[in-house]
């Protein structure tokens, strides 16, 4: 994404997302080069799935509230729409993340696998949500990001405090919906469980663990939003 690309960022405490039944005229319309596209992708990547995801439209701040109408697509046409430059200006990539905090104020991030679909690019814990973040109609961006943040660093809710507020990151097609997750442990301590996590998993997302005190620790492989996001936070502003 552009560098150019405005990022703002919200302060919420309210997450309405609802799930509707829209049906993306995006994926009818290239199925055919979306097929064969994520084909040829997977030739480089076989462990890329075509599973469900979610996305969004019509996003609307309101004070402290975020809300969005969300709608349930398969993969092979999200990663074509965002890996061809958003041809469809009328949707939106929205997750959320988790912003791993140890003790002493380090912020913990990880580097994506090499078969992931990020491959080499460095960020908080969380993903795109899915059908099982669904409940009654509404997309539970909390589950979403408790689930992604067991499952890529094995840490479990009992083992961090969630704040109550989110910071949504909005920058052009995306809105990153980031909550922080204040760790008892040192940022030493809590990066090796993390990497000790890593080592027992047969196939896991992140590669390696990278620790930020401070805007020397930013690496290119970080995502703008990430680094406008880690900023703020550094600036004491949370």
């Amino acid at each position: 994404m552009s560098a150019s690309v405005p990022v703002t960022i919200h302060r919420v405490t309210d997450l309405d997302l609802w799930v509707g039944d829209y049906a993306w005229p995006f994926t009818e319309r290239h199925r055919s080069k979306i097929d064969g596209y994520f084909a040829a992708r997977q030739l480089e990547q076989p462990k890329l799935w075509n599973g469900r995801v979610l996305m969004g439209r019509r996003p609307r701040f309101d004070g402290a509230r975020f809300s969005a109408e969300c709608f349930e697509t398969d993969f092979a046409s999200f990663m074509c729409w965002r890996e061809w430059d958003f041809p469809d200006a009328s949707v939106f990539n929205g997750f959320g993340m988790g912003v791993i905090r140890s003790k002493d104020g380090a912020i913990v991030l990880g580097e994506m696998g090499a078969h992931t679909s990020n491959a080499g690019q460095v960020y908080f814990a969380g993903g795109t949500p899915d059908p099982s973040d669904v409940r009654n109609h509404q997309l539970d961006i909390a589950a979403s990001v408790a689930r992604e943040v067991e499952e890529e660093t094995g840490l479990r809710r009992s083992d961090y405090r969630a704040a109550d507020h989110w910071h949504c990151v909005e920058s052009g097609p995306l809105v990153a919906m980031l909550r922080i997750l204040d760790v008892y442990l040192p940022a030493e301590a809590l990066k090796s469980r993390i990497e000790a996590h890593l080592a027992r998993d047969a196939l896991p997302e992140f590669t390696r663990m990278h620790l930020v005190r401070s805007e020397a620790d930013f690496l290119p492989a970080m995502p703008r939003f990430v680094t406008a996001y880690l900023t703020m936070l550094l600036d004491g502003d949370d």
